[in-house]
């Protein structure tokens, strides 16, 4: 292949929230990421994911460098979310003059009982604000109108590099929240618009994650941002048949390493299928969470 035809070396990233300590399945993932970078000699990003108000924690952040070297890998590190907080106020900014966000003042409870359909994250969302408009304020969230939304950017697609070209179908949602009463951003906002700014070009993440991909492209599509390319990997379970979660305190990285385990080693032993007793891959869209 020519120079000028030759494609442009993946920039991946991986991009944990410092809430709890990693574990063996943010190991299998970081190493996704980094080797598919390395692959073609690309780059492999660092990014920590730290506007999660008080459940952010600095000393977790200083624990994952430490975890991601201890398993032998390399990266270069990018701002973190919190010092980003003005791009995704202006990304949400446009899509507020755009006429694509409305505030919305319903709880959880709220939406659980009037919601009649079920989508990939709980509850879609019945449109009770959009019907009876709501003031803005500052204990308002802000939701996408998913309607609008797609009406405006028409078809689209995406590729996996694992399962090939989709049509988007962000509309399984039902109105997403973009912008949080208690944090700036959603994880669907926040991610798209730091993974355009840092230039990822292969987006490395768990099959779990593979729809939410859909809402990501249409972002993309409405906010003019760089299309990567998706790779969704297969994720770790435990013997309970649910992915492996800092919430159901799956053993971290950190205790492995400060027991004096080889990291290196377990590194090569995920590269090579072999796993703790009990944990094996699931590479099903449908995932128990």
């Amino acid at each position: 292949m020519s120079a000028a035809l030759a494609m442009p070396s993946a920039v991946t990233r991986f991009a944990p929230s410092p809430n709890g300590p990693l574990h063996l399945g943010h190991a299998w993932a970081v190493i996704v990421a980094h080797d598919r970078a390395q692959a073609d000699g690309g780059t492999f990003l660092l990014r920590i994911e730290d506007i999660d108000g008080a459940r952010s924690r600095p000393e977790l952040a200083a624990a994952f460098r430490a975890d991601l070297a201890w398993l032998g890998l390399s990266w270069h590190e990018v701002l973190p979310q919190s010092q980003r907080v003005a791009h995704y106020r202006q990304a949400a900014d446009a899509l507020r003059a755009a006429g694509l966000l409305y505030p919305c003042r319903c709880t959880r409870a709220e939406i659980a009982a009037a919601a009649t359909t079920q989508g990939p994250d709980g509850p879609i969302y019945p449109g009770t604000c959009r019907q009876h408009p709501v003031a803005p304020g500052p204990d308002v969230a802000w939701r996408l109108d998913m309607a609008k939304a797609t009406a405006l950017a028409g078809p689209l697609c995406w590729v996996d590099e694992r399962r090939g070209e989709q049509r988007a179908t962000p509309e399984m949602f039902g109105d997403v929240v973009l912008w949080r009463k208690d944090a700036p951003a959603s994880y669907h906002l926040a991610a798209t618009v730091d993974d355009a700014a840092d230039g990822v070009s292969v987006v490395t993440r768990g099959i779990d994650l593979f729809r939410a991909s859909h809402v990501h492209r249409l972002l993309q599509a409405l906010l003019g941002l760089p299309v990567p390319r998706w790779h969704h990997h297969a994720v770790l379970i435990g013997p309970d048949g649910r992915k492996l979660a800092k919430r159901r305190d799956a053993p971290g990285l950190a205790e492995r390493r400060l027991a004096g385990e080889d990291g290196v080693a377990l590194a090569a032993a995920l590269r090579a299928g072999l796993f703790d007793t009990g944990i094996c891959l699931a590479d099903t869209i449908d995932l128990l969470p």
